[in-house]
């Protein structure tokens, strides 16, 4: 069974107007890279190379020139619309095609992980249902939470709690076996006229398939739909990059070091680039 990975790089953007009137918050720069090479290059780190990407019909054609089909990073990247913001479900029935009987990695475009990826690879190859992940926060009520038992096992997901239920938010990272789309699409639309991933992850946990593995203190979760996260993103990007001289999700990189592509094909990505400090910075990479 292969692993995908899904991006979901839709929604309204209302928390970015005006600029999401214009163009998709996931072109917006972090720091020194558009916001879609983040997430894209979480799932690359988690050595995954069939990639559906998702997003509303005026994004695509900008996503489609910015990354191509995949091939010069040795990935392979497919496109599906998203016609209106119908929620974060929706992607695993959008994708169900895609999916097909493997199992999934489905990725908000507006998440950022910094840090060791061994956990990645390892939910993925223990993966027997679902698994999300719980990353501790200050303001849980933002965000839909877990509640776990005394051993550690998840017992319920809330959905911005009114009373403290737990600090253990859930990002946008989530894995799924090819259930997922079945689950789906058997789901009501909520109030706000959304299929919740929430839900999706309730069915798994009714079923007793449902997984939340902790994130450790060493670990960083950013979520940048706000103009104010998208600018502390861009600061803590900034501050990691100018300390040690190696950038955070460059994608060209990392196919480099995680063998999707070889030394000449790097060459070849680098020639085909402006001369730039993105370039330099790869150039680096080959002669260090």
């Amino acid at each position: 069974m292969k692993t995908k990975g899904i991006i979901l790089a839709g929604g309204n953007g209302s928390r970015m107007f005006p600029v999401s009137s214009i163009y998709s918050k996931q072109l917006i720069m972090i720091y020194d890279k558009p916001m879609i090479y983040y997430p894209l290059s979480t799932l690359m780190l988690g050595h995954i190379r069939d990639i559906l990407i998702i997003s509303d019909e005026s994004t695509l054609p900008i996503l489609k020139k910015l990354l191509g089909d995949g091939t010069k990073l040795g990935i392979n990247i497919d496109y599906a619309v998203q016609e209106k913001a119908g929620g974060i479900a929706e992607a695993l029935i959008i994708g169900e095609e895609f999916i097909g009987d493997d199992q999934v990695v489905l990725i908000l475009g507006d998440n950022i992980f910094y840090g060791s990826y061994d956990f990645l690879r390892l939910a993925i190859d223990e993966n027997d249902g679902a698994t999300i992940f719980g990353y501790y926060v200050s303001d849980p009520e933002r965000y839909g939470v877990i509640k776990y038992d005394k051993n550690k096992n998840p017992i319920d997901i809330i959905e911005k709690p009114s009373e403290h239920v737990s600090n253990y938010a859930v990002p946008g990272l989530y894995i799924y076996n090819c259930q997922c789309s079945e689950i789906a699409k058997g789901l009501s639309y909520s109030k706000r006229g959304e299929l919740e991933i929430t839900d999706v992850n309730r069915e798994y946990l009714k079923m007793k398939k449902l997984k939340a593995d902790m994130l450790g203190r060493g670990f960083a979760w950013l979520d940048t739909g706000t103009p104010s996260s998208l600018m502390d993103a861009s600061n803590f990007i900034e501050t990691i990059e100018k300390r040690q001289a190696l950038k955070i999700g460059c994608i060209e990189e990392i196919a480099y070091r995680v063998h999707f592509i070889d030394e000449n094909q790097l060459n070849s990505i680098i020639e085909s680039y402006p001369e730039c400090p993105y370039s330099e910075y790869l150039k680096r990479i080959i002669h260090e």
